[in-house]
């Protein structure tokens, strides 16, 4: 498989309770998201808030490891290759071929940046998350309002974590 930059996704897991912090705090959406879900103040103080925020990074990590392969085509190689026994080999015929592809169309500065990641984790958002948070929030017989302001978050969340995962994840391809 590809290498991957672990500590970029541990780091990469942290942008939604950065965001989360300021969308749902005062600042910003506290009281209305309050109001939508039907939550008081007592009820959100007796948490567990290590128990919520440790469990919020777990599956933050989750996300951002299954959004990699939403924001960086290259990805695709693994699934068309991996299985060859070349795969494990950088001096193969296979990687030099694969090497060349890459010198010739530069991939990498084509589909490696910021606005490109953000773009397909915006994308993501509308097009796979809200939907869910859309049907969740219709059985549940919740608002537009609710459903609009979670899928503002996740929209904020995967569209930063999908420019900085595709900006900073460098996977060059080895050497020949």
């Amino acid at each position: 498989m590809m290498p991957l930059n672990f500590w970029l996704v541990f780091v990469v897991a942290l942008i939604p309770l950065a965001i989360g912090f300021l969308y749902y705090g005062p600042v910003m959406f506290h009281r209305t998201w309050m109001r939508e879900a039907g939550l008081t103040e007592e009820q959100l103080a007796g948490a567990s808030m290590l128990k919520i925020f440790g469990l919020t990074y777990l599956f933050s990590f989750f996300i951002t490891m299954a959004l990699q392969m939403v924001v960086i085509h290259q990805f695709g190689l693994s699934g068309l290759f991996a299985m060859l026994p070349e795969w494990n080999d950088p001096g193969s015929a296979l990687w030099a071929d694969l090497n060349a592809l890459h010198a010739k169309w530069d991939m990498y500065a084509r589909h490696r940046h910021f606005g490109h990641g953000a773009l397909h984790g915006g994308m993501f958002a509308l097009m796979f998350v809200w939907p869910i948070i859309a049907i969740n929030g219709l059985f549940e017989r919740k608002s537009w309002k609710y459903i609009a302001i979670h899928t503002g978050y996740w929209f904020l969340c995967l569209t930063l974590m999908g420019g900085v995962l595709c900006q900073w994840l460098q996977l060059p391809l080895p050497p020949v």
